[in-house]
């Protein structure tokens, strides 16, 4: 049962929460993603360079991301949206399904999804369960210019004006698994917590930045739902 009279929840949630369920953050320590260079696979440039290279790199992962199963922090944010009757937004950086395979169903995804692919002629968005190639025709135009629908380094994240309307609105800000050093994520807790809100960081390491009034250390599968039942706890 919805529990009555909560404040407005926005979560942030980055690659530190998918990789607990076996899915590798794209980018290492070396720049890197999976072997290749960002300007190689994460441009819009590396993909007219090379669209074979670029298509197999996002193969690949879509085949990673059909197999991977929710852990116990997207269960218990998605057993959060359900318990809470007032506004829940769940913002992810992550382009896999796993929020939505656990039972969220306020997400949005600002960086893409690796199940969907976009026409660069168009502009349409379109379901994709498959591998892409050259050869694929967009539903919409019926043109073979079918790209991965993933926001690339140059491009725009998507949803920016609906996210920053939930910001402003925010009582919570709650950021999980995120490094907070890529933009525009990274000034989510500056706006949230300029609107007046209590602003939550829940990751491995600290990113030790003052605008968070409160800092947990820890797995995100055994700290987000200790997390959530102290939230729900609280507001009983």
């Amino acid at each position: 049962m919805p529990i009555s009279a909560h404040p407005s929840i926005v979560v942030l949630t980055g690659a530190g929460i998918s990789a607990e369920s076996g899915l590798a953050t794209f980018r290492d320590q070396g720049g890197l993603w999976e072997g290749h260079s960002i300007e190689d696979v994460a441009t819009p440039e590396g993909f007219a360079r090379n669209p074979d290279l670029v298509n197999d790199f996002y193969n690949q992962r879509r085949r990673e991301a059909k197999l991977a199963r929710p852990n116990s922090a997207h269960n218990a944010l998605a057993a959060l949206e359900n318990a809470w009757d007032g506004d829940f937004l769940l913002v992810t950086q992550n382009v896999d399904e796993l929020h939505e395979k656990a039972g969220s169903k306020r997400v949005l995804h600002m960086h893409g999804r690796l199940n969907s692919a976009l026409c660069y002629e168009c502009g349409s968005h379109q379901h994709w369960e498959d591998d892409l190639d050259q050869g694929c025709f967009c539903q919409s135009c019926t043109r073979a210019s079918l790209r991965p629908d993933i926001v690339w380094f140059g491009e725009m994240p998507y949803d920016m004006d609906a996210i920053g309307t939930a910001l402003g609105g925010a009582d919570l800000f709650i950021s999980i698994g995120t490094s907070g050093t890529v933009y525009p994520a990274a000034g989510f807790v500056a706006e949230a917590a300029h609107h007046g809100a209590r602003t939550v960081e829940i990751n491995l390491e600290s990113t030790h930045n003052p605008l968070f009034s409160d800092c947990r250390q820890g797995s995100a599968s055994a700290m987000v739902p200790a997390f959530v039942r102290e939230l729900l706890e609280a507001h009983r």
